[in-house]
């Protein structure tokens, strides 16, 4: 079974008798659908809208853990904090944890492990998360990225940088990582108004290429216009935040899209639901 040890990761632990209903009330993830086993994306917001702290989120027996970004965690926790008052929440990082990931058919875990559901991927693959103080023999987060990209899972800081992107930007909306009904939390006037509207511009892209693919942030172009940028890359394959009304011009006129000297073919990832712009011609 395909295994790899996350670098940059950390959990936080968010405790208490208050712990569901504060963070409930904060983040873009429907608590309320969160079944115990499962791993959900989510994300704290400005109040315009945009991605300030990335998160998967999970039951534990105490309350809830955010796996995010250690880059980020200090400031995440200033700002759970802040809005914490006088709810009976506790908020720590979890030290010295490893933090795993498995897919395939088997994801056996030990006694001083605990795995859940990542849900952002397809149920057959059966990815999870591990969180504890054991490392996998081998660990290739290659080959995760490459399970990412196939899938269309974007994270930050690799496919979008933090407080630039709004959550249909990076396709929360399509992998239960946004909810539409739960009522308000910061940032949902914003991201409510993109979603009934339909004005979501931008999306995560599965990018293929006729060569290896430039690094990570190289500029994506149709006709010498800028339309994105590339995110993670592992090969020929990678992910790229666009403008998808750019890549339809672009296709519908036959124009080539590259990125440096690289060709590339761009496709809406699977079992996603939204689509390209639909022109007046075609309407």
């Amino acid at each position: 079974m395909p295994s790899a040890n996350l670098s940059g990761r950390v959990v936080l632990d968010v405790t208490g008798d208050d712990a569901e209903k504060f963070l409930q009330n904060l983040i873009t993830t429907d608590l309320d659908d969160l079944d115990k086993g499962d791993l959900k994306p989510g994300a704290l917001l400005s109040p315009q809208g945009k991605i300030l702290f990335e998160f998967l989120v999970a039951r534990t027996a105490d309350g809830l853990l955010l796996d995010t970004l250690e880059t980020s965690v200090s400031d995440l926790t200033k700002r759970l904090t802040l809005y914490k008052l006088r709810a009976k929440v506790q908020i720590t990082v979890r030290p010295e944890s490893v933090i795993r990931v498995s897919w395939g058919n088997e994801s056996g875990a030990s006694e001083n492990d605990s795995s859940v559901h990542d849900r952002r991927f397809p149920d057959a693959l059966n990815v999870r998360r591990h969180y504890g103080t054991e490392a996998a023999p081998t660990a290739d987060e290659t080959q995760w990225m490459a399970l990412r990209i196939a899938h269309g899972v974007a994270e930050a800081p690799f496919d979008y940088a933090l407080g630039d992107a709004f959550p249909h930007d990076v396709n929360l909306d399509q992998i239960s990582g946004v909810s539409f009904k739960k009522g308000c939390f910061i940032g949902q006037e914003v991201v409510s108004r993109m979603q009934h509207r339909g004005t979501a511009r931008r999306r995560v892209l599965i990018a293929s290429g006729n060569a290896n693919l430039p690094e990570t942030g190289t500029a994506i172009t149709a006709n010498g216009r800028d339309i994105g940028t590339v995110g993670s890359v592992v090969g020929n394959a990678g992910l790229a935040l666009v403008r998808i009304d750019r890549v339809k011009d672009a296709a519908d006129a036959g124009t080539p899209i590259l990125s440096g000297d690289t060709t590339l073919t761009l496709a809406i990832p699977p079992e996603h639901r939204f689509t390209f712009p639909v022109t007046t011609q075609e309407a």
